[in-house]
């Protein structure tokens, strides 16, 4: 926890005067004990007093609507939280610790940069929030004493020390003034970051391409995804949908995990396979099924071999058609289809689990073909993944020798340049190791600055974080 709540010192004198001593002090001091170590800063005192004091009219208008804000806020947080054991007896959701867990939590990995991303978001939170308990008291006719920066235990913090009495001495809406400044100020940080947020695709669009696809900057070997996607291929799109922000990676790969887990089709006659349908199918031809039942015969295991993928049949009600429970282990196999996925990817699609696609997508198919869905275990989700190498040698040679390569392949998986891929296992946890950015360079010249974007984006996100934490810590009826 960070003290910065306008916290004031008590002296046991007489009250100071309000102006400024005519000789600034430039000095520090410290002070060490066993749990509490501070430095003390002088140096800005009579700079700030001199800036609030001057502009001491504006000044006031502007934190006594913070004063309104910040009484608001603390009604309404003291609402949520009166309202949080009621909504627990009769929900799981919606209490108020998982709208603090939604507001403090962020995408960020542990690595040396978002680690000094968080570190610096966090000193110019701290810092506009203790600018703005400083100036609004030199609107009001009082000096700070000093600035400490501290360390309690182990939490860090910063503090403006006041006149405890000079204070006592204000009418009540000039010391709320005071006290709100901190909370108005952090409020109007958030305003400023998620309005830069917004200007963003402006401000990058001469050298950045932004809306068409999410570039990788980012993939470790431990995420599921490495085999799959390298640093700056750019996911085009999820299940058919086009990916255009990173918070729609997330919240496509999110949808898919609660239908999964609250919507288990279990198979009949395979329970003891834990196997479940997800809806997503293809069109598949009769050939292709007759060849794998001739699988059965040189294999005499009911599962498909690790490199294929067992497939079921699917009809226009929603289920997946398998015989009854009283056959044989060898017999039930007679109704899975084991295939390779990286080409049955590659057909027309059907069932109802595709979100994402612009066309309607019909349950049947043509006379020779079938619809068959995968069947995967209990808790596992079949994501479809397009994605393209625009960056790469193949495709920027390839480029040269075509006049426009987005006119000549359009389809996914034709040449090097873009393909389709199958993820099967949870899609969160695949989804949050890898890092994405939607905006990419526009030529192959400045993908050396690629990373900028991503930088910008998440040190906005970081300080809206942060800030609106801090607001939300100093709102609390304490």
């Amino acid at each position: 926890m960070f003290g910065g709540g306008g916290r004031s010192r008590r002296r046991g004198r007489a009250p100071a005067a309000t102006l400024p001593s005519s000789t600034a002090s430039n000095r520090t001091e410290h002070s060490v004990s066993c749990w509490y170590c501070d430095c003390k800063i002088y140096a800005f005192n009579d700079m700030v007093f001199n800036l609030g004091w001057k502009h001491a009219r504006y000044i006031k208008a502007w934190f006594s609507v913070g004063v309104y804000f910040s009484l608001i806020a603390l009604v309404g947080i003291s609402l949520f939280l009166l309202w949080d054991p009621i909504g627990a007896l009769y929900s799981s959701g919606g209490s108020v610790g998982t709208w603090l867990q939604n507001l403090l939590a962020s995408s960020f990995s542990v690595s040396i940069m978002d680690t000094a991303i968080i570190i610096g978001s966090t000193i110019l939170s701290v810092a506009f929030h203790e600018f703005g308990h400083a100036i609004a008291a030199a609107s009001e006719g009082l000096q700070m004493e000093y600035v400490a920066i501290f360390i309690a235990i182990l939490f860090p913090g910063a503090l403006v020390a006041l006149n405890y009495d000079l204070v006592q001495n204000l009418p009540p809406f000039s010391m709320l003034r005071i006290y709100c400044a901190g909370i108005w100020h952090n409020v109007m940080f958030c305003a400023a970051c998620m309005l830069m947020t917004s200007l963003l695709p402006v401000v990058l669009y001469p050298l950045y391409v932004s809306g068409d696809g999410l570039i990788v900057m980012g993939v470790p070997q431990t995420s599921p995804l490495s085999g799959y996607l390298s640093v700056h291929d750019v996911i085009l799109a999820v299940d058919g949908l086009n990916m255009r922000k990173t918070d729609e990676w997330m919240k496509m790969l999110a949808q898919d995990t609660v239908e999964k887990n609250s919507s288990h089709a279990f198979i009949e006659g395979f329970q003891s396979y834990g196997a479940a349908s997800s809806g997503k199918g293809y069109c598949v031809p009769n050939s292709w099924m007759d060849a794998s039942k001739n699988l059965w015969q040189i294999n005499d295991k009911v599962s498909c071999p690790d490199e294929l993928i067992a497939f079921g049949k699917f009809t226009c009600n929603g289920s997946t058609t398998f015989s009854g429970t009283g056959r044989a282990e060898k017999k039930e196999a007679e109704d899975k289809y084991c295939l390779i996925a990286k080409d049955v990817v590659k057909l027309k699609k059907c069932g109802h689990g595709w979100r994402g696609t612009d066309e309607e997508i019909s349950c049947t198919c043509l006379e020779d073909e079938y619809c068959l869905v995968p069947i995967l275990t209990s808790g596992s989700s079949w994501i479809e993944i397009s994605y393209a190498r625009p960056y790469s040698f193949e495709c920027l040679q390839r480029e040269r020798n075509l006049s426009s390569w987005h006119a000549t392949n359009k389809n996914f998986g034709l040449g090097p340049c873009e393909g389709t891929f199958v993820y099967v296992g949870d899609p969160l946890s695949a989804g949050r190791s890898v890092k994405l950015s939607p905006y990419r360079p526009r030529w192959q010249l400045f993908l050396f600055i690629a990373d900028v974007p991503y930088i910008l984006e998440n040190c906005l996100n970081c300080l809206l974080h942060v800030s609106a934490a801090l607001a939300a810590v100093n709102c609390l009826p304490l």
